[in-house]
């Protein structure tokens, strides 16, 4: 699951990046109005959490535009919490509206409902592929029917591949999704990492499904066995 944060203020936006990151969402984020806005209307987020006192373009604006081509959950997190502000929010289309300062678990707990109210309830949100199953509102992946016991960076790694099955991502977007850091081509978290994931989701079992594109970096993907 992606989430855009449109966050302006550096620490939140971080705090964001990294609590949601841990929670296995993939996270992009926009630090004013006009990038947010660009990134809501030509990205494929499942939820988009907006700050309304952004430069250039207010937060109330990117709702409005928004609101007139897509359909998927935004929720304000806001410092204005007066009653005038909710309302604007709630009649320009945001589905919910949470004030700073708030608890993160509060915070995950309404992405989940409006993740879970934003889809047909037939629409099964648990992500599989050959005997794998990874369920990003639960946090958890089970295996040929045996759950597989993960950190969060590492469900966070393997949420990642699976959304993107089939896409070979290269080690630098997996640093930037999962760390939030800028690739050092001397550094090799990503290979330690997917060194550790793959003991856990392929080493038991007969089929592997991550893969090493040489010289590019990684892909999941159920191929037919050799």
């Amino acid at each position: 699951m992606k989430i855009l944060v449109v966050e302006d203020e550096r620490r939140a936006a971080d705090y964001l990046r990294q609590g949601l990151t841990e929670s296995g969402y993939a996270v992009d984020v926009a630090r004013n109005g006009a990038d947010g806005l660009h990134a809501a209307m030509t990205g494929d987020h499942d939820l988009v959490i907006l700050d309304v006192m952004l430069p250039g373009v207010d937060g109330f604006a990117v709702l409005s535009a928004v609101r007139t081509a897509k359909q998927m959950p935004v929720l304000m997190l806001t410092a204005r919490g007066q009653t005038d502000d909710k309302v604007r929010g709630f009649d320009l289309g945001a589905d919910d509206y949470l004030v700073k300062p708030f608890q993160f678990p509060e915070l995950l707990a309404r992405i989940r409902a409006l993740l879970k109210r934003g889809r047909p309830e037939q629409v099964d949100l648990v992500q599989r592929i050959a005997d794998l199953e990874v369920d990003p509102i639960r946090h958890r992946a089970v295996r040929a029917g045996h759950r597989i016991e993960l950190t969060a960076k590492e469900f966070a790694l393997l949420a990642l591949l699976v959304q993107r099955t089939g896409e070979v991502l290269s080690r630098t977007e997996i640093a930037s999704l999962v760390w939030d850091i800028h690739f050092d081509s001397e550094t090799n978290v990503v290979d330690v990492a997917i060194r550790r994931l793959r003991a856990k989701v392929d080493e038991p079992f007969k089929t592997r499904l991550i893969h090493t594109v040489r010289g590019v970096g990684y892909v999941l993907e159920e191929r037919p066995e050799a």
